[in-house]
């Protein structure tokens, strides 16, 4: 999920509907819906966002502290000019990229993940045996061919693979894919799409690389 912070309202909902048509889940808010948000937020909530996107507005410099002290998702912000005060400023302040608008959703994404791989010491594509995830948009590959998944499922193996090393639950992956706001939906889709998934991948590979335990959750383990 991404959470996407601007006084202007327009400019949220452009966000939100374009990340929606890249089947990513995304939520907007002003100044301060956001500081009540990430004040009283759960680590579990806080741990289903993958950016943080800023826009224009006076106290945007202060925001980078606000959310490290609550979370590392990677933070962007989004410059409606070219200057090079205005991005030396927001880099000192902790901003982890400046991008210049018009920009498209996809790169957004792509600039998040590049984030979280320089954190993570990875270069790029995670390989696992004869599975390869991308991270842009690219569905994986197993023996270097393509293995064409729907966009949340997509998304599902990514995260996943991003967090290896712990067992993520249910309501942890519904969250990053479908958003904590989101009503419409009920968690136990999640199910189907794992199951789906897993399927695939097990046909594939020829076991399963997404262990899946009761009550407890899902972890990739290769």
């Amino acid at each position: 999920m991404y959470v996407i912070v601007d006084e202007r309202s327009v400019v949220r909902d452009s966000y939100v509907s374009s990340f929606s048509q890249e089947g990513l889940s995304s939520v907007g808010l002003g100044e301060d819906e956001f500081r009540g948000w990430i004040e009283s937020a759960s680590d579990q909530d806080l741990a289903a966002v993958e950016g943080f996107l800023l826009g224009d507005f006076d106290r945007r410099p202060t925001y980078p502290e606000v959310i490290r002290t609550h979370s590392r998702a990677p933070v962007l912000a989004l410059s409606d000019q070219r200057s090079l005060a205005q991005t030396l400023e927001l880099f000192t302040a902790g901003i982890d990229d400046v991008v210049r608008k018009p920009v498209h959703v996809r790169e957004i994404v792509a600039r998040t993940d590049a984030i979280w791989r320089r954190v993570n010491a990875s270069n790029g594509p995670t390989e696992s045996g004869r599975l390869k995830v991308f991270f842009d948009g690219r569905d994986p590959e197993i023996d270097g061919e393509p293995l064409p998944l729907p966009r949340r499922e997509r998304h599902i193996l990514e995260y996943l693979v991003k967090n290896n090393k712990r067992r993520v639950t249910k309501t942890q992956i519904f969250n990053t894919i479908y958003g904590i706001f989101n009503d419409d939906v009920d968690e136990s889709v999640v199910e189907g799409h794992m199951s789906k998934l897993r399927k695939k991948l097990r046909l594939k590979i020829g076991f399963d690389v997404i262990d899946a335990k009761r009550y407890l959750g899902y972890q990739f383990v290769g």
